[in-house]
């Protein structure tokens, strides 16, 4: 039974960065890397914005028993997404960059709200 909701949990988790890859591409963001990881973090978008590099969590949760999809981006999670930026950013030009969430209720793209800036690295 446990690897049955892992599974449904791991294919409603990649449909739900489809929805918001194809929510971002159309409000004009490029996805230049999905899914980019290190030990101790992930980043589950990266995109263009223009000059600016954006790096994108995207939550889902169907169910708001512990709080809806933004209450599951703790400062923890966020600086796990924080460290896997400044590896990625290793060696690069230097360049603006953001952290924007994308949270999903449902996979309904009526139910996305995208916040740009949702968090920095100034904890």
């Amino acid at each position: 039974m446990q690897a049955k909701t892992h599974d449904t949990t791991t294919t409603r988790g990649r449909e739900a960065e489809a929805l918001a890859a194809r929510h971002l591409e159309c409000c004009g963001l490029r996805i230049i890397e999905r899914n980019f990881r290190i030990r101790g973090g992930e980043i589950d978008l990266i995109c263009r914005d223009g000059k600016t590099l954006v790096f994108v969590e995207v939550r889902l949760r169907s169910r708001t028993d512990f709080g809806g999809a933004g209450a599951s981006i703790t400062v923890s999670k966020q600086r796990r997404i924080i460290l896997a930026a400044q590896h990625y950013l290793l060696g690069k030009a230097d360049c603006d960059c953001r952290f924007d969430c994308v949270l999903l209720e449902a996979l309904d793209i009526s139910r996305l709200e995208w916040i740009k800036n949702a968090f920095s690295t100034d904890h």
